[in-house]
């Protein structure tokens, strides 16, 4: 057993990074974000971790220092938020595409335009094309331990891919948790050093990320794509290896009380804790409502989703952003793109709520079950419900 600690997840997330021997960090601040990078630069400062720390102008300058890092073999980190993230959109595709394995903790925040500071999820699902890997955080325990996997995941030879880790802003960021710390022989045991393959060398210089013409640009998209996919094998080789060593096991989806469950709940992220809490008492009424918690966002899971959402006959889906002029929310488009060549699939309704950091209560979340209950009743032919707006 490690040691449990009340400490604020920002910082744990720092914590891992060092914990993972990181060597080199470029970042630059943003709210809420902005405790990570400010703890890493105290450990650096204090010579508690052995590591580079660039400060830079922008987060475009962060993404392409990580790039002059990692392609030496360096192992790399950095973090941002919101609009941080979009201003790092461009370097986003170099890094995958590169083969770069990258880590980065995400802290997710509301786009603007009005300007917005709190937590949704709009700019995780701005990003979702750039090729990365993208895992989701419910709370501070697995922020800690999946940027910890992040590093061997994405370090792996057979993967090669740079890593997102998202955990909601300021819903997880900015409170404190008893999270468990390992003890660092523990992560070194489970953490190999970093082996990059194709590190550059000044005495057998090579091109990188040269121009290509029609002609073969196609074929480096199907590359990189299959690897991606390929990638979500490996995932789950790493996090059982987890849970073998630390005791604490992940999947691509989990599942709660969905046992009989006619209706089910589908979340990503911090509010599936709130949701746990509307099941229980939804369940303690005498209706069979579960919830699924989506873990894994790119690669997405088909084969799992589909297994998860079983003989139910209603799908309830929440997205904390919305995909404007679109069918709602990302999620729900995905979820039901997957489950559309199903032969029995349910009635999947979607609900974009939570946006600009507004809060979802347990009462809330027993609101949507009931109102998906009357769509489902009256068959309504509306693609989703913008939730809880005030009239």
């Amino acid at each position: 057993m490690g040691k449990r600690i009340g400490i604020e997840v920002s910082l744990a997330i720092a914590e891992a990074a060092k914990m993972a021997n990181t060597d080199v960090v470029a970042a630059y601040p943003i709210t809420p974000q902005t405790h990570i990078v400010e703890h890493l630069a105290e450990l650096v400062a204090s010579g508690e971790m052995n590591a580079e720390y660039i400060p830079v102008e922008s987060e475009h300058s962060a993404m392409s220092a990580c790039l002059g890092s990692a392609v030496v073999g360096a192992r790399t980190f950095t973090a941002t938020a919101g609009q941080g993230l979009e201003l790092m959109h461009e370097v986003l595709y170099v890094a995958s595409a590169m083969r770069l394995p990258i880590i980065m903790a995400v802290a997710n925040r509301a786009l603007s335009s009005p300007l917005n500071v709190w937590g949704d999820q709009s700019d995780m699902m701005a990003v979702r094309d750039t090729g990365w890997i993208q895992i989701i955080c419910e709370n501070g325990q697995e922020a800690f331990d999946l940027t910890v996997c992040a590093f061997r995941i994405g370090e792996d030879r057979r993967v090669l891919l740079p890593v997102m880790i998202h955990a909601d802003g300021f819903y997880l960021t900015h409170v404190v948790e008893p999270i468990e710390f390992p003890k660092q022989e523990e992560v070194d045991r489970f953490l190999p050093p970093n082996q990059f393959p194709l590190p550059l060398d000044p005495d057998k210089p090579v091109t990188m990320g040269a121009f290509t013409p029609p002609v073969m640009y196609t074929e480096a998209k199907k590359a990189q794509e299959v690897n991606l996919r390929a990638s979500k094998k490996i995932i789950l080789e790493h996090w059982a290896e987890f849970g073998k060593a630390f005791g604490r096991h992940y999947h691509p989806i989990e599942q709660y009380r969905t046992e009989g469950a006619k209706t089910l709940l589908l979340t990503l992220g911090s509010f599936g804790e709130t949701a746990m809490t509307a099941v229980d008492k939804l369940r303690s009424e005498g209706k069979e409502v579960g919830l699924l918690k989506l873990r894994l966002w790119r690669p997405f899971p088909f084969e799992e989703v589909r297994q998860a959402v079983g003989n139910a006959e209603t799908l309830i889906v929440l997205d904390r952003a919305l995909s404007t002029g679109g069918p709602g929310g990302p999620v729900f488009s995905e979820i039901r793109s997957a489950l559309y060549s199903e032969k029995k699939r349910p009635r999947i309704v979607g609900f974009v709520a939570g946006l600009g950091g507004r809060d979802i209560t347990v009462a809330e979340f027993e609101k949507m079950v009931k109102r998906s209950s009357e769509l489902a009743k009256t068959g309504g032919e509306q693609e989703f419900e913008m939730f809880g707006v005030r009239e």
